[in-house]
């Protein structure tokens, strides 16, 4: 049920937001860094003005225009319906909504929903369902479904003995026939974990390539082989791997196994914003030997995997 008091639609410019299914409190959240991110979206329109006066860490992680990138290139059409799971603080939304016919997202927080709207608030293609995606009834089926930096938490809102499979099972019942998955996620055995970057998640060094083994939290990313298997027991028949390049989040290349990187294209910054790390070696050097050798794909820090 909607929260008390609150409509069950809102309309934030041309944004729909849609309450129905929120049941009045945010699961999720970043914390009071949210409320300064909705303030900033509230006064200023100019994304790039924001990030020049606020270099915040999590504003840089929510505004940056580079997250777009990893979606950017991909070749939507006006005729596409695309169902955004895990909207957040719409990163993504708003290369969906320009490239897309129509895009519906879906957020638990209602904070972060109202943070998109107002980043977004001029795509008159969007609606954003507020609330978990397990309550949500939708009864239309869309071409494309997105899970960009979203399935690793699938062991917490999935109720079987395994979660990762049933979860993609169940968003395929909403794809129409032909229809893609698009999923963006860390490889656990990325590069950088090797060279002393904490687990994206966990926060600990090494904990995705010792298998989780020192926390009890769910989430989980996958090794290429892992989630290949994964998505193969949920149903799908075709798969097509990319890499983005450092990673997901922040993509500047986007690597395919159509065309894999030469080792001159790969340089790797030292910069952690988000988390310290350690320098253990070299990772331009070694990536470049990745890629001489052949093994760029086992060790790429990210996966965006389009499956069908």
């Amino acid at each position: 049920m909607p929260e008390e008091g609150v409509s069950m639609v809102e309309e934030i410019g041309k944004v729909k937001l849609n309450y129905e299914f929120y049941r009045g409190t945010d699961a999720y959240s970043d914390g009071e860094i949210e409320n300064d991110l909705l303030s900033l979206v509230k006064e200023e329109e100019n994304v790039d003005r924001i990030l020049q006066k606020d270099n915040r860490w999590p504003v840089l992680y929510h505004l940056s225009p580079v997250r777009q990138n990893i979606l950017e290139w991909y070749p939507f059409t006006k005729k596409d319906s695309v169902l955004e799971v895990g909207a957040g603080c719409g990163a993504i939304s708003g290369v969906l909504s320009r490239l897309a016919g129509k895009v519906t997202c879906i957020e638990l927080s209602k904070r972060r929903s109202l943070i998109n709207a107002y980043r977004n608030k001029n795509c008159e293609n969007m609606e954003i369902m507020v609330g978990n995606f397990n309550d949500i009834k939708l009864e239309e089926k869309f071409d494309y479904i997105t899970l960009i930096g979203v399935f690793e938490y699938a062991g917490y809102y999935t109720d079987a003995e395994e979660p990762f499979p049933a979860f993609l099972q169940n968003l395929k019942q909403m794809l129409k026939p032909g229809g893609h998955i698009l999923i963006a996620i860390e490889n656990k055995f990325g590069l950088k974990y090797w060279a002393g970057a904490r687990e994206d998640h966990t926060g600990q060094l090494f904990d995705g390539i010792e298998g989780y083994h020192k926390t009890d939290i769910c989430v989980r990313t996958f090794s290429k082989k892992e989630i290949t298997s994964i998505i193969y027991q949920a149903g799908f028949d075709k798969m097509n791997f990319y890499y983005p390049f450092p990673d997901y989040k922040f993509p500047v290349q986007i690597f395919s196994d159509d065309y894999l990187p030469k080792a001159e294209e790969l340089a790797c910054g030292k910069d952690s914003f988000d988390n310290t790390r350690w320098i253990l070696f070299d990772e331009t050097a070694v990536s470049q030997q990745l890629a001489k050798d052949g093994s760029f794909e086992f060790f790429a820090n990210s996966f965006m995997i389009e499956a069908e």
